[in-house]
């Protein structure tokens, strides 16, 4: 019926029907799409995008599918898998990626050149359009830079899809960047794609900066390889980290079916093995109410909810 209704908007033989969502995402849990597209171009992920618009069909974007949880009955309508991928250096010090271009790719051309700003991070599953719809963070353990680096700092101008169908170009202090949030929130808008302005350091500066990352990662976060998740579920809480709430209710190690809070990091809940959403959902309950019992605080998820439960 989706293909029907696209009308031919899109090429049918590229749209898949009755798609599992789970082996699309980090958290390897969710229930199939009607329907799914992968766009290969920015031009490509406009058309896809107005076409399901102009023909009424609900769709819902996705990268990585990391920073997600699909329900168990899976997403109705039309998934856009964006799966563009095209870098270009417009300048010295400038980077220009698709929207879809995934962010180690992207931090592998820039220190290759010698080009600084993203090396901080290395280690973390997302796309470009995620890194700028949530503007990705992280906390440097370095002495010397020992505080939150967000990708805010390096973007200089983002190609926006609007709702109406027409396309335009912002500079990065136009996206209302925020701690996990941008313009892309609750807009309409989607990233197609974006222009960063980057320092210089030494490369093996920079390869210094991306192992002692990955190190201190590696130490505190479960491996996606053996313990697929979401990354950080709750929100920081008025400055104090939602994993040391969690941590002190004693919850490290609680288990629901095959979803359990992580024994690394209590703001992470892992799937150990045929973990369904209804778990995942069941725990992040439990963690806020034993937070909000002992501390008088609601934890408030950051990961997005995509499809029915």
């Amino acid at each position: 019926m989706i293909v029907a209704a696209l009308g031919g908007a899109l090429d049918p033989s590229r749209v898949r029907t009755a798609v599992p969502m789970a082996p699309l995402t980090t958290f390897r849990i969710g229930g199939p799409a009607d329907a799914l597209y992968d766009a290969t171009s920015g031009a490509d992920l406009a058309n896809a995008i107005t076409a399901a618009r102009s023909a009424g069909i609900p769709w819902t974007l996705v990268g990585l599918g990391a920073n997600v949880l699909v329900g168990d009955r899976g997403i109705r309508g039309l998934v856009i898998r964006n799966a563009t991928g095209q870098v270009s250096t417009p300048g010295p010090n400038r980077l220009h990626a698709d929207s879809g271009v995934v962010v180690a790719d992207l931090i592998r051309s820039a220190s290759d050149r010698g080009w600084s700003g993203l090396e901080h991070y290395v280690g973390i599953p997302s796309t470009v359009g995620g890194a700028l719809w949530q503007n990705l963070h992280f906390l440097s353990p370095a002495p010397e830079r020992e505080r939150t680096m967000f990708i805010a700092e390096v973007v200089e101008s983002v190609e926006l899809l609007l709702p109406d169908g027409t396309a335009k170009t912002v500079g990065g202090d136009e996206m209302a960047f925020g701690y996990d949030t941008s313009r892309l929130h609750g807009s309409g808008e989607v990233a197609l794609g974006a222009s960063f302005h980057l320092g210089s350091a030494d490369v093996g500066a920079l390869q210094r900066v991306m192992q002692e990352n990955l190190g201190w990662r590696g130490a505190r976060h479960p491996w996606l390889e053996w313990h697929p998740s979401a990354g950080s579920i709750f929100r920081k809480i008025d400055g104090v980290g939602a994993g040391r709430l969690i941590d002190q209710c004693g919850l490290k190690g609680f288990r629901i079916g095959g979803a359990q809070i992580s024994h690394l990091h209590a703001n992470i809940i892992v799937n150990c093995g045929r973990a369904t959403a209804s778990d995942v959902r069941a725990v992040i309950s439990h963690a806020q109410e034993a937070v909000e019992r002992r501390f008088g605080h609601r934890l408030v998820p950051e990961i997005g909810f995509l499809g029915e439960f």
